[in-house]
């Protein structure tokens, strides 16, 4: 059911019970959410939809370096030092900008393999695209180059470090072409409690071009609010998500960018460059202007252990393996 789910195009997309027939095929990967819901007061099935609106006892915490004193905080962290000069230089960045650059973190050797197994496990059709018809999910679970590289043991104790909390894999997609995405912010679709308990990684597998359609980012946009479906219009109701929530969505976003005035900067990257952003950094995908342009890219979403996570654009919880 998971792959229909992944390929179908259709109005079962839309409707709200699909997605609880889902859910109670996965009881097992949800069961630990019975606490969490007590916890922050959910008076709902565990397999029903469930969205921020749902939780009546929000928690204060968040992660540590998003908090006021968090320079202050890392300057004395026992753990700061241990990482290489070029990556402590950027955590204020992180702080400030809310992003991280690895410039040539991994090598052109491990990204050329890792790039060769996808090929082959697409053209096995082990893998494939998803409805878009674009975007390869979760290569992760077939791939072992994929896995070993998104799961590397420093770049998780980074982005452990990062949020305070021990951090791992939820989910990957493999990109051929640029998204060509409008401007948004990951935690939409991504959502925990406490909130800021996501990262994103983006992982250039070639060398990119601005006709490319490159990654754009807002820096600074990470401490805007987080956005919510009570805060523009979804259109949903008990059954069905509205059919323009997400474009809804987008234009709430595009009025933030107007209102503070944000500047994108354009990820050219190098290959095996990784960038890794915060959960509610703003960012999109520029579009191609060069035809049968490449931006082969991998990107890896991680959610902190033992929070809430689920998915507030459509109204679900997340399934963690």
């Amino acid at each position: 059911m998971s792959k229909f789910i992944q390929k179908y195009r259709g109005i079962l997309r839309k409707f709200k019970p699909a997605y609880v027939l889902y859910n109670l095929s996965q009881a097992d990967k949800l069961k630990n959410n019975k606490a969490l819901y007590e916890k922050y007061g959910i008076n709902k099935s565990i397999f029903s939809s469930l969205s921020h609106r749902d939780i009546k006892i929000p928690d204060t915490e968040m992660p540590w370096l998003d908090k006021a004193d968090a320079k202050e905080q890392l300057a004395k962290h026992p753990e700061t030092k241990t990482f290489p000069e070029s990556v402590q230089k950027q955590f204020n960045q992180w702080i400030d900008k809310g992003y991280v650059l690895l410039e040539r973190y991994f090598s052109e050797k491990q990204i050329d393999d890792t790039y060769t197994e996808i090929e082959l496990l697409f053209k096995q059709q082990t893998i494939d695209y998803n409805y878009t018809g674009g975007r390869i999910m979760d290569a992760f679970r077939q791939s072992p180059k994929v896995n070993a590289m998104m799961r590397d043991k420093e770049l998780l104790r980074l982005i452990s470090f990062l949020l305070g909390k021990e951090t791992d894999l939820f989910q990957t997609i493999n990109f051929f072409q640029g998204s060509q995405q409008n401007p948004h912010s990951d935690f939409i679709h991504m959502s925990t409690e406490p909130k800021g308990y996501l990262v994103g990684v983006w992982v250039a597998l070639e060398d990119i071009d601005t006709d490319a359609g490159p990654v754009y980012y807002y820096p600074g946009s990470h401490r805007l609010p987080y956005i919510f479906n009570e805060d523009f219009e979804t259109g949903n109701t008990a059954l069905w998500l509205g059919e323009n929530n997400y474009t809804n969505y987008e234009f709430k976003i595009q009025e933030l960018i107007k209102e503070h005035n944000l500047q994108p900067i354009e990820f050219t990257a190098k290959k095996g460059d990784v960038l890794i952003w915060h959960a509610n950094l703003i960012h999109g995908g520029k579009k191609i202007n060069r035809k049968g342009a490449t931006r082969k890219s991998l990107v890896g979403h991680y959610f902190s252990k033992g929070v809430l996570c689920y998915h507030e654009i459509t109204e679900r919880p997340a399934i963690i393996e």
